[in-house]
C-alpha cells in the first residue's frame, strides 16, 4: 500500500533529520539492507521458478496432472514474488527516491491517451485542419 502525502512528507523530514544529525550513519544505512533483501528475494523466486518448471515437467512425464498443476502454481507464485520484489533501491551516495531534489526533476506522468491525443492534434495542425 503506498504512503499518503502526509506520511511521505513525514518520512522525508525524518530522513533529512537523520542526514543532518549523522550523515555517516545515514549513508551507511542508505538502501544497502533493502538492496540485499530485494536481491535475495529475487534469487529465491528464480530458484522457486526453476523448481516449478521441474515439477511441471515431472508431472507431465509421470502423467500426474496434479503435480504439473502444483508446478505451474509454484512458477506463478514465484514470478509474482520476483516482479513485486524487484525494486530499484538507491545506490550508496545517491539521494533516496523520496528526496525533494529528486522529486523536482520528475516530470508528471501523462497517460497514453493524452500522448496520442497530443500527437493527433499536432498532425491536424500541421495539415492545416
Amino acid at each position: 500500500m503506498p504512503l499518503s502525502e502526509h506520511e511521505q512528507r513525514m518520512l522525508e523530514q525524518m530522513e533529512r533529520a537523520l542526514y543532518a544529525e549523522d550523515p555517516k550513519f545515514a549513508t551507511a544505512l542508505e538502501g544497502s539492507g533493502l538492496r540485499s533483501y530485494t536481491r535475495r528475494r529475487v534469487y529465491q523466486a528464480a530458484a522457486g521458478f526453476l523448481v516449478g518448471i521441474a515439477l511441471l515437467m515431472a508431472g507431465m512425464v509421470a502423467k500426474q496432472i496434479w503435480v504439473s498443476v502444483v508446478g505451474f502454481l509454484v512458477m506463478l507464485g514465484c514470478a509474482v514474488l520476483a516482479v513485486t520484489g524487484w525494486r530499484k533501491a538507491p545506490k550508496p551516495g545517491e539521494q533516496p527516491a523520496g528526496a525533494p531534489q529528486a522529486r523536482r526533476q520528475v516530470r508528471p506522468k501523462r497517460s497514453v491517451m493524452d500522448r496520442i491525443e497530443e500527437r493527433w492534434q499536432r498532425r491536424r495542425d500541421e495539415q492545416g485542419h
